[in-house]
């Protein structure tokens, strides 16, 4: 039998998710439900897509009226679902969840459109993700409120249309191109989330502590946000963990020395990155002198597969100016020597000019 300690991070009993990671497993999003604002006042952060969120809705019950459809895009764990969510609750409806990787077919689509009760909000999670034949149904749904059933196969199918109650429907999506034009067009609004500022996560922090019943220490709260990589998902992960550390190393007073042990404790650097983070960036600048190294070689570097490093710990790497992607390969940049510590070939001629 082999050893926990030689399995993958990506099978079960290997490491867990790491801790800086912006998606959330099933545990996790039980444990956000009761972190999540239930009201857009009470919403941090997004001030432009709030604002135009409260007046499409502020319009949409002047009418007395369904809103428009919603689509909600951004990168994962800023408040897509929670602002999903806030939509029916100020709308006073009711929601349903689902998600485009769970509609295979059109028929699983039809089935949870003929649930819908008028005024019912809808949301689609990984909207890019749906079906091409669910999307043909949703494209009809979503313009006249209708869908043909077929029932049967070959000669003798036939069509049964379906008439739906008034609804709207929520999309969320972290990859907005990979929605069809036509899809994408029969969203009355689209709201783009962005990362972030340390300011506003020191608020998310200090709602999510009061509601956990956590004490914060002084500058507690902005020690966790700027390492929280702008997205608040990862802030609330990272307040869990120094909570439990004050609680088993503590007086269970989240305080700034806690704050800093507890992130050391999980490899979390003063600017976000863990472990994976700066084995790219080690191995990128040690190894290859800053690059440009190709994805292939640089993952078997460092012992992990491509996808990992290019879907996991590139697009943070490469946002904050740690590494450039080129048609040769990846290349540290200036900031990356820097963080680690390290002076790069040449230094008079790149690093200082």
């Amino acid at each position: 039998m082999a050893d926990p300690d030689d399995l993958p991070d990506d099978l079960p009993g290997g490491e867990p998710m790491r801790v800086v990671a912006p998606d959330a497993g099933e545990l996790e999003r039980a444990a956000e439900a009761a972190l999540r604002p239930k009201r857009l006042a009470e919403f941090v952060g997004q001030r432009v897509v709030r604002g135009q969120l409260q007046l499409v809705l502020d319009a949409a019950r002047g009418r007395g009226a369904s809103p428009d459809h919603v689509l909600l895009a951004g990168p994962p764990g800023l408040g897509k679902t929670t602002l999903a969510m806030i939509i029916a609750a100020e709308m006073g409806t009711s929601l349903r969840l689902t998600s485009g990787p769970a509609i295979q077919h059109a028929g699983d689509l039809a089935a949870i459109l003929s649930g819908l009760q008028e005024g019912d909000i809808l949301f689609i999670d990984e909207i890019h993700r749906l079906a091409r034949t669910a999307e043909e149904m949703l494209y009809l749904a979503m313009e006249d409120f209708r869908v043909d059933v077929v029932v049967g196969k070959g000669p003798g199918a036939t069509s049964i249309p379906l008439t739906l109650p008034r609804f709207t429907a929520v999309g969320a999506t972290t990859r907005s191109g990979l929605l069809p034009a036509p899809l994408r067009d029969r969203f009355g609004f689209t709201a783009h989330l962005e990362f972030y500022e340390t300011d506003e996560l020191e608020q998310v922090v200090a709602r999510s502590a009061s509601l956990l019943g956590a004490p914060l220490g002084e500058g507690a709260a902005h020690e966790i946000a700027s390492r929280s990589r702008g997205t608040p998902r990862i802030a609330n992960r990272l307040l869990r963990r120094v909570v439990d550390y004050a609680q088993v190393h503590g007086d269970g007073a989240a305080t700034l020395g806690a704050a800093r042990a507890a992130l050391a404790l999980f490899e979390v650097d003063p600017l976000g990155l863990d472990r994976l983070d700066r084995a790219v960036l080690e191995a990128v600048c040690k190894r290859f002198a800053g690059g440009p190294v190709g994805l292939t070689t640089l993952s078997v570097t460092i012992g992990e597969e491509a996808e990992t490093v290019e879907t996991v710990a590139e697009p943070y790497l490469v946002r904050e100016g740690f590494l450039v992607r080129t048609n040769r390969g990846r290349m540290a940049t200036p900031r990356a020597w820097e963080h680690l510590g390290l002076v790069p070939p040449d230094a008079g001629v790149v690093l200082f000019h």
